[in-house]
């Protein structure tokens, strides 16, 4: 037998949208309580006030009303109740069960998770290429549930403008929305390409690449600002990046590398969202070190870091070197930290808000940056100083000497660049 609990409460109702939102235990992955509160930051990071909240326990859903009936009936009881403009579930539904439980609540709308995240994408996405990608995805969303909308049009009755569009509509809808998405790959296909050459550029140039990963919120963004001393928009919200940001980064030794922020994962991410997002995703992939930024004072931590390597690992990017990268360290026990840095020795602990831990960040990032490539002994005439000061800003100098026929160095370099250093190597190169 299923067993239901159903949980009511009432906050304050100034902003536009009231929403009921409503969540689902099966038995797996988070905990029913988790889930609803991570429905609750995202619907109010949409602008929704919530209005009440209804949870159920399923051994599996129904293929109607993803809910059980009963449950579906109160739901629309309470969402009547409390004058609630949105239905929002937690869960995906499928074209049917949406059209099923809008015909229980006229005049309401209802959204699934993965609508709710679409809108707040196109909330925050402000590139050009963010806004196609976030485009696409809603439109790719959308195509398969234009019957349930015009359904609910017919359902809102006769009158100018509201008579059935009948089948001829539709189709011609179905048609333009498939037209749109193929424009929109194009368009994407030609910005990514404007991309991949910058990527194909900064692989030329040899500068050692770090992507800064995690689940949303994590403190991603503040990271960046505090290592850069940029200005990225760093709101506590979750997906406030949505665009990936690129700054230079100066490590303590003078060489640069770039530290790139990108789009916050969630758990249940949307595949249609990934997959739009695929060649803005890719900067991870191709990076040569990734930061996995983790919120050590979250409560569910362990299931974010696994939401992350589920994605991480559909982008092809899970076998990419990477730091854990514990931040918020100023809201965590000490007692929880003590443990996570016995179980993780590699890790790093951080509160990117409080700048402590950053310079330990800094010498592992060092580290990895100086493990990667090959050890050359090279003497540089002192007319090619450019060569000099690329093994300074991209190539880790082991050591320096002037010497009378110009500059001796022992420098690791990314084997990007190493064609560039070849011509003045000297007999005592270290190797490998």
């Amino acid at each position: 037998m299923t067993a239901k609990r159903r949980t009511v409460h009432e906050v304050d109702t100034g902003a536009r949208d009231r929403a009921v939102l409503v969540a689902v235990d099966r038995g797996e992955g988070w905990g029913l309580d988790e889930s609803l509160e991570e429905l609750t930051r995202l619907a109010q990071t949409a602008g929704a006030t919530i209005v009440g909240t209804a949870t159920q326990r399923l051994e599996r859903t129904n293929p109607r009303t993803y809910v059980g009936s009963g449950k579906a009936e109160e739901i629309a009881v309470l969402a009547r109740e409390r004058g609630a403009d949105l239905v929002i579930f937690d869960d995906d539904l499928t074209p049917s069960q949406q059209a099923n439980i809008e015909a229980l609540i006229p005049d309401t709308k209802v959204l699934d998770r993965t609508a709710l995240i679409l809108d707040i994408f196109a909330l925050h996405a402000t590139s050009r290429e963010g806004k196609l990608q976030v485009e696409l995805a809603q439109m790719e969303y959308l195509l398969p549930r234009l019957r349930g909308l015009w359904r609910h049009l017919e359902r809102l009755g006769g009158g100018i403008g509201t008579r059935g569009p009948g089948e001829s509509q539709l189709e011609t809808d179905r048609r333009l929305a498939r037209r749109r998405i193929a424009e929109l790959k194009k368009e994407l296909a030609h910005v990514s390409s404007d991309r991949d050459l910058r990527r194909k550029s900064r692989d030329r140039s040899g500068v050692y690449r770090v992507a800064l990963v995690g689940y949303t919120n994590a403190g991603k963004s503040t990271l960046l600002n505090t290592l850069t001393h940029a200005d990225v928009g760093a709101e506590d919200q979750l997906f406030a990046t949505v665009d990936p940001t690129t700054r230079r980064l100066q490590l303590p030794e003078g060489r640069a590398v770039t530290l790139t922020d990108t789009v916050g994962f969630i758990n249940k991410l949307p595949h249609d969202l990934v997959e739009a997002f695929r060649s803005t995703l890719a900067e991870v992939g191709e990076s040569d070190l990734l930061l996995h930024v983790i919120d050590a004072s979250h409560p569910q931590m362990i299931e974010q870091i696994q939401a992350v390597e589920e994605v991480l690992g559909e982008i092809g990017a899970s076998a990419a070197p990477a730091i854990r990268v514990y931040n918020k360290t100023d809201r965590a026990d000490d007692a929880s930290l003590t443990k996570l840095a016995a179980r993780h020795p590699s890790a790093a602990f951080t509160s990117a808000r409080d700048g402590v831990g950053l310079d330990e960040l800094l010498a592992r990032i060092s580290s990895e940056a100086a493990r990667k490539g090959r050890t050359m002994t090279v003497l540089v005439p002192y007319t090619r100083g450019d060569i000099v000061r690329l093994a300074h800003e991209s190539a880790h100098v082991v050591s320096e000497e002037h010497t009378e026929d110009g500059t001796r160095l022992v420098v690791r370099v990314p084997e990007r660049l190493a064609r560039r250093f070849e011509e003045y190597e000297t007999p005592g190169t270290a190797g490998p």
